[in-house]
């Protein structure tokens, strides 16, 4: 915490009450450590400029909320297209697969790793 301090510019206490209001997060050490990541340096920048600006921490504190709850549908929105694209690029697997003879088929099969199958099934179940 202390080297954070230093590096924002902020002291100790104010790391401190922003963690304890939430507005960042800290993970622990083995030996109960805090340590922050890059993007707190980022995040407290973020607060700053929105103190700067006559925001209180509560209206910023819902403001960065806000602001995860976009990212996270984001993320979804995005993970609904790779299935799509995977569920498309599947599909046209298992046609060609259909019109191959028997024992390419065999073949095939033999070189997909059951970890592959099991992740395929999985995906088939996501996707329908």
């Amino acid at each position: 915490m202390g080297e954070l301090a230093v590096i924002t510019g902020i002291t100790k206490r104010t790391i401190d009450y922003y963690t304890n209001l939430g507005l960042l997060k800290a993970e622990r050490s083995t030996s109960n450590y805090r340590f922050y990541t890059s993007e707190t340096i980022e995040r407290i920048r973020v607060i700053e400029e929105m103190k700067a600006q006559g925001m209180c921490l509560n209206e910023i504190k819902i403001s960065l909320e806000t602001e995860n709850v976009q990212n996270e549908e984001m993320d979804l929105q995005n993970i609904c297209l790779h299935m799509k694209t995977l569920q498309t690029e599947i599909s046209n697997l298992v046609e060609i697969m259909q019109q191959q003879e028997q024992s390419k088929k065999d073949s095939i099969k033999n070189k997909v790793s059951s970890e592959s199958v099991a992740l395929m099934q999985s995906l088939l179940l996501l996707i329908t």
